[in-house]
């Protein structure tokens, strides 16, 4: 057993991919190979990584050529290829295609049928239901409809039930998610989505008030048993504010919570679901609950917050899908700080006094990491330092720009 070579696949090319392969190098020593339409920064001049540029990647036949032809070329008796996604659309394209890829890769995913049911969020909400999951008061919004009553009021957020269709799409002042505080505004967001080619149905949500340290992320591994072995939770002390970056995370503070964790932990194991899950959360102060608003299929964009405070989200692959050893439960219950912005982003933006103090006692502590600050990745390489200092005054200038 000890003379088996890991070698993680990963498609994407943003921060996510970035630290899935510093999880693998940290617990491995290994070089990932990565997959992306076109070079980013964040994978850029990277020492450890093998990023490999193929514009036509996300179209279904080159994804499995590629994929195939890799496989072959790697393919030694003592090595086990594992393939990560790093999007939403590589993950749901290996899902989709599970049984081939299966053949020469490790692939800790669900399969399509599951997949299905929980990428349309009005499905995934449906099985909320059901399973006693509190989500944000919902409407399901069709192309042309005339609607007077969602059965909440105004403002409302606005989202496409297919994210992954929405982005094949992009148009002039495209938006993750909208707000509309009156029907003016709602009328005007609808039209300007449905004048390009997505045509699906749209979420509408009551607005939950609240600013983004009202948000929490929960990422959990779940053993190709469909056992839970890993639960991390993350207090939110900031997102980014760009159009497109709005809810992505910036910072994150882990905490425990062992009602809220016990919940998520059934759901995941009633439904049988097998490797990562990430789940987007917000606190509710009107009644006390927190509410889902959707699951990813794979380990989140900001999934560094988990390996950083002890739970290497790599080893949590390998011991399971390659050692087929019995894991036990690891939950999170130390607080460790996250962010990938500069310190003083977090301490001037966030607006809970308490919560910076605890951000600033964490990093006293040495008990704080940065998704880039690699040293294994920073030695000797010059660019990849530039890089990151620029990455760094663009994020300052960033939150100055949005963040309101």
């Amino acid at each position: 057993m000890s003379d088996i070579v890991i070698q993680p696949v990963l498609v994407g090319g943003d921060i996510n991919c970035y630290s899935v392969a510093r999880a693998y190098h940290e617990a491995y020593g290994v070089k990932s190979i990565a997959f992306g339409r076109y070079a980013l920064g964040a994978t850029k001049d990277s020492n450890i990584i093998d990023f490999r540029i193929d514009p036509r990647i996300t179209e279904e036949k080159e994804f499995i050529e590629v994929l195939l032809k890799t496989a072959d070329e790697l393919a030694a008796p003592n090595k086990k290829l594992i393939i990560m996604g790093c999007t939403d659309e590589y993950a749901e394209l290996i899902i989709d295609h599970r049984d081939i890829l299966s053949k020469k890769y490790i692939v800790p995913y669900i399969d399509s049928e599951l997949k299905n049911k929980l990428i349309e969020k009005e499905l995934f909400y449906q099985m909320c239901e059901e399973k006693g999951l509190d989500y944000p008061k919902t409407f399901i919004y069709s192309k042309g409809e005339e609607i007077k009553d969602f059965g909440f009021n105004y403002p409302v957020i606005v989202k496409p039930s297919d994210s992954v269709l929405y982005w094949q799409f992009p148009f002039e002042g495209m938006k993750k998610a909208y707000v509309a505080h009156n029907e003016e505004e709602f009328k005007q967001i609808t039209k300007d989505i449905y004048e390009g080619k997505y045509d699906k149905s749209l979420i509408i949500q009551d607005f939950i008030p609240g600013d983004d340290s009202k948000m929490r992320v929960l990422t959990c591994y779940s053993d190709q048993h469909g056992k839970v072995k890993m639960m991390c939770l993350g207090h939110v002390l900031l997102e980014e504010h760009t159009p497109k970056g709005i809810g992505n995370h910036a910072a994150i503070i882990t905490e425990y919570d062992q009602e809220l964790m016990e919940k998520f932990k059934a759901f995941l194991e009633s439904i049988n679901y097998t490797g990562f899950s990430n789940f987007d959360i917000k606190f509710d102060i009107r009644d006390n609950k927190y509410k889902v608003f959707e699951i990813n299929l794979r380990q989140g964009r900001s999934n560094y917050y988990v390996t950083s405070s002890g739970n290497n989200i790599a080893k949590y692959v390998v011991e399971d899908r390659v050692y087929n050893k019995e894991l036990g439960l690891k939950i999170q219950k130390e607080p460790f700080f996250w962010h990938v912005i500069p310190n003083n982003v977090v301490y001037n933006y966030v607006k809970d006094q308490e919560l910076v103090n605890k951000a600033k006692k964490l990093v006293q502590e040495g008990k704080s990491a940065t998704s880039f600050g690699y040293k294994a990745d920073l030695k000797g390489n010059f660019k990849r330092r530039w890089y990151i200092f620029l990455y760094s005054i663009n994020q300052m200038r960033k939150f100055k720009k949005y963040c309101k």
